[in-house]
């Protein structure tokens, strides 16, 4: 196998090539571990995330650090989550890291690629989506007649799905499916509606 190359660092922060690990590693739909980050992220910046005096040896610290940086809005707000639960991309990390993948080599764009449950979930979540009384609604020009509850029901989100666990499944319904051109508009104009809802 050959060996990766690194990540042209001029200009970008270790905050910011951590974010790029998490999204080369699939973090726009799944949690990414901790240490799975750390591995990436040495690969796109070899030494940078090293011991001084053992440079072949990764400091976790240092990853960890730069993960809960991410998630810093000053820092623009890339990351959600924890070393616990794992890490994933915020709507404003999937455009920086869509946007930045060209200060890649090529031979560093090398996404996790998805294993056959996550190919079933997500063609399953699509079809489901499609087949929504909300998506049915918005394909004939009603938009305006989907109710609070179809829009809950079309992210699986009901009252008892509150704070970071429904901002979560809006958030990963945004990041896989928000370029879909059938449900991303859709997407969009519902989570403007529940966001606007729970203030």
């Amino acid at each position: 196998m050959a060996a990766m190359k690194a990540v042209s660092c001029k200009g970008l922060s270790n905050h910011e090539i951590v974010t790029l690990a998490v999204f080369l590693l699939g973090g726009d739909s799944q949690r990414i571990d901790t240490e799975d980050a750390a591995m990436k992220a040495n690969e796109l910046a070899p030494r940078r995330f090293t011991w001084r005096k053992y440079p072949k040896q990764i400091n976790i610290e240092t990853v960890r650090k730069r993960l809960w940086d991410a998630r810093k809005p000053e820092k623009g707000g890339y990351l959600v989550g924890s070393d616990k639960a794992g890490w994933s991309l915020t709507q404003a990390g999937l455009s920086f890291a869509r946007s930045k993948v060209s200060v890649l080599d090529r031979a560093s764009l090398t996404r996790k690629p998805l294993n056959t449950k996550e190919r079933n979930w997500f063609r399953r979540e699509r079809e489901r989506m499609l087949g929504s009384e909300a998506y049915q609604k918005f394909a004939v020009g009603e938009s305006d007649k989907i109710s609070i509850q179809e829009a809950q029901a079309f992210f699986r989100v009901d009252a008892y799905v509150t704070g970071e666990a429904r901002s979560e499944k809006l958030l990963r319904a945004r990041n896989v499916f928000g370029e879909d051109p059938d449900l991303g508009p859709l997407i969009k104009l519902l989570v403007a509606r529940i966001e606007k809802g729970a203030q």
